[in-house]
């Protein structure tokens, strides 16, 4: 694998993606990001089992590949790099990620791809699109009554589902409840009803 990406849109990228990886973790690969590049670019993916990411960016691709290093790692490196640069980054025969930018040069190890975890997502029952502003308002008006309760998992996100022709988020602790109605995405009619959890939506939110 060999690619050359502009720092920027490769930090913007592992902004998104690094805040999912935990810190400590009891399955090493998880703590990785999953770099593969092809022809389009490159994707970044990231998932700590109950939520996954895949970002995807442009980059110019001089060999194909994939591999795995750690996110917080090569964030951390990333971030720390002058703006407007342009990074290399190659895995050699000795399985190391060789990233080199100007007169800084860095080996990160790897683990291999086949470890990572892919979250299978199967046949979804409807497939709709909802504006960002619509689908922001639902969560800033609700999330705010999620409860932190871990032992009552059922109320760790929002509950969404459609109904009367509405799109409508509820949230509740026990104490105090949100509900929120939005115009019924064109689709979205036959949607099942489904919990988001808490971490997820604080996920979402960011990128929108």
């Amino acid at each position: 694998m060999k690619i050359s990406i502009e720092r920027d849109i490769l930090l913007k990228g592992l902004n998104h993606v690094h805040s999912v990886v935990e810190r400590r973790n009891t399955i090493p690969v998880l703590s990785n990001v999953k770099i593969k590049a092809d022809d389009e670019g490159i994707s970044l993916t990231a998932t700590d089992l109950d939520l996954e990411i895949i970002e995807n960016l442009k980059a110019n691709t001089l060999d194909a590949g994939i591999t795995t290093t750690s996110a917080h790692t090569l964030y951390d490196i990333v971030r720390k790099l002058p703006e407007g640069s342009q990074i290399d980054i190659e895995k050699n025969e000795n399985n190391l990620i060789i990233l080199n930018c100007g007169q800084s040069n860095f080996e990160l190890s790897t683990l291999p791809d086949e470890d990572f975890p892919e979250m299978s997502s199967g046949e979804m029952p409807c497939n709709f699109t909802i504006g960002s502003k619509d689908f922001a308002k639902i969560i800033d008006k609700s999330r705010f009554a999620i409860s932190t309760e871990e032992t009552r998992y059922y109320l760790n996100g929002i509950f969404l589902h459609a109904i009367d022709g509405n799109l409508r988020g509820v949230a509740t602790d026990g104490h105090r409840l949100a509900c929120i109605l939005s115009d019924l995405p064109k689709g979205a009619d036959e949607m099942p009803s489904i919990i988001i959890p808490r971490k997820t939506i604080s996920e979402i939110r960011k990128l929108i």
